[in-house]
């Protein structure tokens, strides 16, 4: 697991390394400083982190700065008789919301669990297509319909499907831009609204993907998303692209929403549980000796 986060972050790291070359016992505040906003630290944050801090740093200090923005609890699925479970997925079109779906089943596939996809996206035919194409590949059924159709409808006929069949798990997929922000916030609305009433207390988690390579401004985007229906966990995409690792942390304290997971790759199998400890240390690590 370690490994795959040095992967995730080897971008981030590279970068880090413009600032220092080689590993060190201590850091001064100035380096400290500009480590962070190479990694796109927001600068409020990085603040923050420097208040109390030595004029030269050592990794447990560093360490425990860092982990401090992660105190937050994640709640585990657990094996529950209240089946199904439902994920509803939010984000924008591009952020890899299909694509994790699609790891996301896999992800339960190996826990043994029946899954079913739900092609809530009936904004663009492109989506309906690409969720078809990974269900196939995949081989869970799925619940689609044409273009245009209402995606509250397949919410419902997804759920009450799912209940007929014993599934385990759910994964409904949603637009993510309609013509005007009020349409898409009334359709979300609208789908959760419809969830619950095809099965009381569902969905049982919002979770929005994050495009990782537009860093720290995707935290706007978040709010606006856990404005309109609310966010329960976040999931991170195309990390390994980018050199803007260090904005997890700008996530992590301005939402205060738990991170499940991050993407690692384009297949199925590429989606790692989130462990702050394991990052931290994989970013302190290129950093101290």
């Amino acid at each position: 697991m370690f490994n795959i986060f040095k992967k995730v972050l080897k971008k981030t790291n590279e970068a880090i390394k413009d600032v220092i070359p080689s590993k060190q016992k201590r850091i001064s505040r100035d380096e400290f400083e500009e480590i962070l906003l190479e990694a796109d630290v927001n600068y409020d944050l990085i603040e923050k982190f420097l208040e109390d801090m030595p004029r030269n740093i050592d990794k447990e200090r560093a360490f425990n700065k860092l982990i401090s923005v992660f105190e937050y609890e994640i709640n585990p699925i657990n094996d529950t008789k209240d089946k199904p479970f439902v994920d509803m997925i939010i984000g924008v079109n591009g952020a890899g919301k299909t694509t994790t779906i699609a790891k996301l089943a896999k992800l339960y596939q190996k826990q043994g669990k029946k899954v079913m996809l739900g092609a809530g996206d009936t904004f663009r035919a492109a989506a309906i297509e690409q969720l078809s194409r990974w269900a196939k590949r995949l081989d869970v059924p799925i619940v689609a319909t044409k273009q245009g159709h209402d995606p509250s409808a397949v919410v419902f006929d997804t759920i009450s499907s799912a209940i007929a069949k014993n599934i385990d798990h759910v994964l409904i997929d949603t637009a993510g831009r309609l013509h005007t922000q009020t349409n898409l916030a009334e359709e979300l609305k609208k789908m959760v609204r419809t969830a619950n009433k095809a099965k009381k207390g569902t969905p049982h988690r919002k979770l929005l993907i994050l495009d990782g390579t537009q860093g720290s401004s995707s935290i706007n985007q978040a709010k606006v998303f856990n404005e309109m229906i609310g966010i329960d966990g976040i999931i991170i995409t195309k990390l390994d692209g980018t050199a803007k690792g260090g904005s997890i942390l700008s996530i992590a304290d301005e939402l205060k929403i738990p991170i499940y997971y991050i993407g690692t790759g384009e297949q199925p199998d590429d989606l790692i549980k989130f462990k702050a400890d394991e990052y931290v240390n994989t970013i302190l690590d290129e950093i101290f000796i």
